[in-house]
This record gives structure tokens, C-alpha cells and sequence, in this order.
């Protein structure tokens, strides 16, 4: 059976304040010289939604905004650079599409230098309230960005990481927004965009914008 519905750690998580003007969470990225360490980590806990977090397994993750606002364009690769932030350091990312009124992500959740695993509600914590204080500051507005909760999934034994990535990947064919994958600039596949080796790889719009975020 599937595993699904993830929600933030009250206890551990840092949540938007009713202006969404919070300062964003302590994030790590490979640059730096000190590597961050995990939180424990609850096999299981409820919230509004049950999640279970399982060491050494691909999470499918889907995070909406708050009423379904739409995300202008304009701020859009900021929520695909706060996605590869970690990428390397609390989790493994396959693969990001970012919709206008929510996000998709394919992670595995890495282990710190102690052995501990990163958690769900840990990793979702920081990217959610560090994208929505750059996404204000930005736009120069206040409120929350994102809804509270947010949906998870372990993957299947019979699922594979690349295969689900590229099956996101064509949400945006699927909605009319462009005609080829290619063509929408709000994704990142490891394969492709992550792929630095690869010759005449498509530019990644996170990559152009990575000196914008704090």
C-alpha cells in the first residue's frame, strides 16, 4: 500500500507567520564549510495528515500555494533554486516541476555525518518557509505563500525515480502550458539540467539565478 500525506513537525518546524514575513530557516548548502546535522526524526507522526518516513527510500512530495494563488512567472525559478539549495546536502533531488499554483519533487532524504536521515518534515520545513521569504521580498508583499500542509509518498518498489520525474515533467504539456517539455522553463531533471558534463545541455533557469538567493 502506499504511503502518502506528509505535514510539518510542529515542534521542529518553523511556520509562516500570519504576515509570511518570517526570516528563513538556517540552510546549508555543499559551499559551506559546516555540514549540517539531521533532527530526529519520528517514524511516524500526524499533524492534520498521517506521514511515515522510511530511511534510504525516493519520496514523491507536492506542496500548493495558500488558496491556490497563482506564482508569477517572475518568481517561479526562485522556488527551483530553493529546491536544488539542498540538493547534495540533506537530500538527493530526481527531479522539480514547478506548476503555477504548486510544486512537484522526487527526493531521497541523505543521511548527515552522524548517520542520521534527514527528515520529511525537516527538509519541507526549510524549503517552504525559505522560498516564501525570498518570494515576498521579491514581489514586495506579505501573507503566506504556501499551504501548511503537504502531500508525500513513498515510491513503490515498482517505481522508479527517473520514470516518475519525466512523467511531472509533462504535467505542463498535459495543461496546455507549452507544447514540449523542453519548452517550459520551471523544471530540473538530475539527468538533464543537473547534469553538468552533458554537452549542450539545456540552460537551467536555477542555475542563471543561483547568485539572486541570500
Amino acid at each position: 500500500m502506499a504511503l502518502h500525506h506528509g505535514a510539518l513537525d510542529s515542534e521542529s518546524a518553523m511556520t509562516e507567520g500570519e504576515d509570511g514575513a518570517q526570516a528563513p530557516s538556517p540552510v546549508t548548502d555543499a559551499r559551506r564549510s559546516v555540514s549540517p546535522r539531521a533532527k530526529p526524526t519520528r517514524v511516524s507522526y500526524r499533524r492534520n495528515l498521517p506521514h511515515l518516513q522510511r530511511p534510504e527510500k525516493a519520496f514523491f512530495i507536492t506542496f500548493s500555494t495558500r488558496q491556490r494563488w497563482q506564482l508569477p512567472e517572475s518568481v517561479r525559478h526562485v522556488v527551483i533554486e530553493h529546491c536544488l539549495r539542498d540538493n547534495g546536502v540533506r537530500y538527493r533531488l530526481h527531479g522539480a516541476v514547478v506548476m503555477p499554483d504548486h510544486v512537484h519533487m522526487i527526493l531521497t532524504p541523505l543521511r548527515d555525518e552522524r548517520g542520521a536521515v534527514f527528515g520529511i518534515a525537516e527538509i519541507m520545513n526549510g524549503l517552504k518557509g525559505a522560498s516564501a521569504h525570498t518570494i515576498n521580498r521579491a514581489l514586495k508583499r506579505r501573507g503566506p505563500v504556501w499551504q501548511e500542509e503537504y502531500f508525500d509518498r513513498i515510491l513503490r518498489s515498482n517505481e522508479n525515480a527517473r520514470n516518475k520525474v519525466e512523467y511531472l515533467c509533462h504535467n505542463p504539456v498535459r495543461k496546455g502550458l507549452v507544447k514540449a517539455v523542453d519548452e517550459y522553463p520551471w523544471l530540473w531533471r538530475e539527468w538533464i539540467e543537473g547534469d553538468e558534463s552533458r554537452p549542450g545541455r539545456p540552460g537551467s533557469t536555477a542555475s542563471a539565478s543561483r547568485n539572486m538567493l541570500p
